[in-house]
């Protein structure tokens, strides 16, 4: 039993079978005996298809792309390539271009980690699935299935903590890896013998620890008003996907992991970091590693390497000046360079009878559609590979009673990797236009 005086601190912790787990701050619990407990994650689906998997890449930066250098004037097939998208010159047939496609959101820099997920987390609790992006969504129906059921890269230096891309539904936030000598290592070093064996005494002695105090979490539930019931039932859920991780490396635990076929690479900066992170990517699909990756490139990407003397988020904010604004396409133009040389990656790799991009969508554009203006609004938006008609600009109305949104592009990739699925966020459906070849 707790006394009144240590019901005051509002801490207590669920207890059975020598397994003691701290709960949130409840405001509602009474000074009594506490315990409690929850059931294993849900089983995971298995939604690939048994030929050739469809994989999934988003990537992303935190400041958008300089508008009148990104979006064409013209739409359909017969546009000209602005500034920007002059690298991807020699894919034209295969990427799509989206414009006017966007959450409907506000915020500026405090809204771009709605980016994959279309639901700012301030926002996450009215929506029926929280604010879980597209990428971790797909993920839950890898089950076993690859040994990572998603990688997430990046940096988080810079404004604000990065781009801040990845969410579970639980709304927890997934750190990146950040940088090629982590991912390297995290893709093919494998554990010795007694790091092995120190993993299986690790799964075994834990289990479920929510199956354990299964019993006591319904006891417990009952005693919560709806507010604290909504924080426990959001607690557990975070604890359910911590076991379902768990479960999944145990899986794996003793797979050997694939050869990568090229040395160990040092992190040097994320700028010349960037074609080597690419380059992970491709190996990781390649491998069956996973099918699902996401890269972040924060704002403290180095405009210094590229012999710029302003940092990127001043450039980013270029006032007009004719000199910021060139400094800033310097930069986005390398980035669009890295990302032409992926997806020429990806088309160089056999994949069954075709190519790694034709089974795999290439998500690439920003949370931020002005940084200059803060706005988040036309978000630049491009989408390669995945077995789609391509070589468009499409355009849709940016408002009023036809306008569409991004969520509508994101459910039309769930449903292509194979997810049951007729929501995602706020979608009023999937992307009409886009169509597969």
């Amino acid at each position: 039993m707790t006394t009144p005086s240590q019901s005051v601190n509002r801490r207590y912790f669920l207890r059975a079978a020598g397994i003691t787990l701290a709960l949130p701050l409840l405001e509602s619990l009474s000074s009594r005996v506490l315990g409690a407990g929850l059931g294993v994650a849900s089983k995971a689906g298995t939604a690939i298809g048994a030929t050739r998997p469809q994989r999934l890449v988003a990537i992303g930066n935190m400041l958008g792309f300089y508008q009148p250098e990104f979006f064409p004037t013209a739409t359909g097939r017969d546009f000209a390539l602005p500034a920007l998208l002059q690298p991807l010159a020699a894919h034209r047939p295969d990427f799509s271009l989206f414009s006017g496609l966007d959450h409907g959101l506000k915020g500026g820099h405090f809204a771009i980690h709605s980016y994959l997920s279309g639901v700012r987390s301030m926002d996450a609790k009215s929506m029926p699935e929280g604010n879980i992006s597209v990428d971790q969504r797909a993920a839950e129906t890898i089950g076993g299935a690859t040994r990572f059921s998603a990688l997430t890269i990046g940096s988080e230096d810079g404004l604000h903590g990065g781009c801040q891309m990845c969410w579970t539904r639980s709304g927890t936030r997934v750190p990146p890896i950040p940088g090629p000598k982590e991912l390297f290592r995290k893709l093919f070093i494998s554990e010795g013998a007694h790091d092995l064996a120190r993993s299986a005494d690790r799964f075994h002695l834990q289990g479920s620890i929510l199956d354990a105090i299964h019993g006591d979490a319904k006891s417990l539930n009952r005693q919560l008003d709806t507010r604290d019931r909504e924080k426990l039932d959001e607690y557990f859920t975070s604890v359910r996907d911590v076991e379902r991780q768990m479960e999944l490396s145990k899986r794996w635990a003793h797979v050997p992991k694939p050869a990568p076929g090229m040395p160990e690479p040092a992190n040097t900066g994320f700028v010349s970091d960037l074609p080597v992170l690419y380059d992970l990517i491709a190996l990781a699909l390649q491998t069956d590693s996973t099918r699902i990756a996401t890269l972040e490139i924060a704002g403290g990407f180095d405009a210094s390497a590229l012999g710029l003397r302003k940092d990127y988020h001043a450039l980013s904010h270029h006032g007009q000046v004719q000199e910021n604004i060139n400094g800033l396409l310097q930069l986005e133009k390398y980035q669009m360079q890295q990302f032409a040389r992926f997806i020429a990656k990806l088309k160089s790799l056999e994949d069954g009878q075709g190519h790694l991009l034709d089974h795999t969508m290439v998500l690439f554009g920003s949370g931020m559609g002005n940084a200059n203006a803060h706005t988040n609004s036309n978000l630049p938006i491009i989408l390669a590979g995945g077995g789609f008609k391509h070589g468009e600009h499409r355009a849709y109305p940016a408002s009023g009673a036809g306008r569409v949104p991004l969520a509508n592009l994101y459910l039309t990739l769930l449903q292509r990797f194979g997810v049951e699925t007729n929501r995602f966020a706020l979608s009023t459906g999937t992307l009409r236009g886009l169509d597969l070849a």
